[in-house]
C-alpha cells in the first residue's frame, strides 16, 4: 500500500523553526539538550511528522519521470513508506513520546540516506540546509499592488 501524503497546507515559519530547533538540538546536545520539550510542545510530534514526510518522502519515492524504475527503487519506495506509515501511526497513538522518536528517525536519515553534497558528513550542515529550504516556501508571499 502506497504512503499516501493528502494535501496539506504549508507549515508555518515557527513551526519549521521549532521543528528544525529540536532537531538540531538533539544532534548536537542529545536527549539532555531537549528534555521535556516534546511533553510541553503537544504539537511537535505532527511538526516532526510533516518534516519526516519532506525529507523521506522525496528521497525513497519512486520518481518515473527522472529515473528508471527497477526492483531497487520498488524497494527503497516500499521502505520509505513502511517508515513514514510506523512514524505517523506512533505520532497518532503517542504524539508525546513520538517527538523525540520521529527526530532520532530523520537525523539517523539524514546521517546514513541523504547525500552530503559537499561529503562532509556534516549533519548539523544538511539540517541547516534543509531548515533554510523548508523556511523559503513557509514564509508568505507578499503582494505589492503599486
Amino acid at each position: 500500500m502506497p504512503y499516501l501524503i493528502p494535501p496539506r497546507t504549508p507549515l508555518t515559519p515557527e513551526q519549521v523553526e521549532r521543528g528544525f530547533g529540536y532537531l538540531l538540538a538533539l544532534q548536537m546536545g542529545g536527549g539532555a539538550a531537549v528534555a521535556g520539550r516534546a511533553e510541553a510542545d503537544p504539537e511537535l510530534a505532527f511538526v516532526l511528522l510533516r518534516l519526516a514526510e519532506d525529507i523521506v518522502w522525496p528521497v525513497t519515492a519512486v520518481d518515473e519521470e527522472s529515473t528508471d524504475p527497477c526492483a531497487d527503487s520498488f524497494a527503497l519506495n516500499e521502505v520509505g513508506c513502511v517508515l513514514l506509515s510506523a512514524l505517523r501511526d506512533w505520532a497518532g497513538d503517542s504524539p508525546t513520546t513520538a517527538g523525540p522518536g520521529i527526530a532520532r528517525s530523520i537525523i539517523r536519515f539524514v546521517e546514513n540516506v541523504v547525500p552530503d553534497p559537499e561529503d562532509r558528513g556534516d549533519t548539523r550542515a544538511i539540517l541547516e540546509t534543509m531548515r533554510d529550504e523548508h523556511l523559503a516556501p513557509a514564509h508568505p508571499v507578499r503582494f505589492s499592488l503599486t
